[in-house]
């Protein structure tokens, strides 16, 4: 029998309406090293307990729609999910962007990760949200610019939450990923290890990028993926890995 879901909700200063969760990986049924909340249909898992994974979450979550799941491809598009039927699509069908907003209520915004950094983003009004998936080429690109550009909301009326990631010990790159950032981040974020390479620190790139852009209000990014085998799926530590999801949706309007 599988076990219970389990979900990290955001503590943030998001409006009531506005909700939020990020799954961890258990409480599904798929076999490792799947195991077992894998929502990610395209890595490999059996694509019926993948269904059957995103139903268990769907109904434990009462969310009021499917999500809208993304073929995520470490880009910066942004898909309007107010009129989704322009964006481009992947073979499968699905949208084909890294990152989604909507002023809708009941539109079900989610991002996939097992190491990038799930972000989450919404008006203080309670009238926009918008969700990113800012692995270190998306963030580098511009993918957090882009998704505050499409809420059409001023930068300080936006609050923000940083997801697990692979954390500032574990995340390993080159001097190209430094590089890239250079130009436009703190330095501080990246720390030369033992073996002459370099630690990034996504958390403290996106806080940098939001900081730029005027979004003052930013919690969350304190939890490494690689780093809890127990929680959280890896691709960085495990090769072979399911994915979990960071889910946002707008409630109706009260009044």
């Amino acid at each position: 029998m599988p076990s219970e879901i389990e979900i990290l909700l955001p503590h943030w200063e998001a409006p009531a309406r506005i909700r939020a969760a990020f799954s961890l990986r258990s409480g599904g049924v798929s076999d490792s090293p799947y195991d077992s909340l894998n929502v990610g249909i395209h890595v490999g898992d059996d694509p019926l307990r993948v269904t059957q994974n995103r139903h268990r979450l769907r109904a434990a979550l009462d969310l009021p729609a499917e999500p809208l799941w993304l073929d995520q491809v470490h880009g910066t598009d942004v898909l309007g999910a107010d009129a989704p039927g322009v964006a481009p699509r992947a073979p499968d069908g699905r949208p084909q962007a890294d990152a989604v907003v909507t002023h809708r209520a009941g539109v079900v915004c989610c991002i996939q990760v097992a190491d990038c950094l799930p972000l989450l983003l919404a008006a203080r009004d309670g009238s926009a949200i918008g969700a990113a998936h800012a692995g270190w080429r998306g963030l580098a690109a511009g993918v957090i610019e882009k998704t505050v550009q499409a809420m059409r909301i001023a930068p300080a009326e936006l609050v923000a939450w940083l997801g697990p990631c692979i954390g500032p010990a574990r995340f390993e790159v080159g001097d190209e990923v430094r590089a890239a950032f250079l130009q436009h981040d703190a330095a501080a974020a990246f720390r030369r290890n033992t073996r002459g390479r370099w630690l990034c620190d996504l958390a403290t790139l996106a806080r940098a990028r939001l900081a730029a852009l005027g979004v003052g209000a930013v919690s969350g990014g304190e939890w490494c993926t690689a780093s809890d085998a127990a929680r959280f799926f890896s691709h960085r530590r495990d090769g072979r890995s399911g994915r979990m999801v960071a889910l946002l949706w707008m409630t109706p309007a009260s009044g």
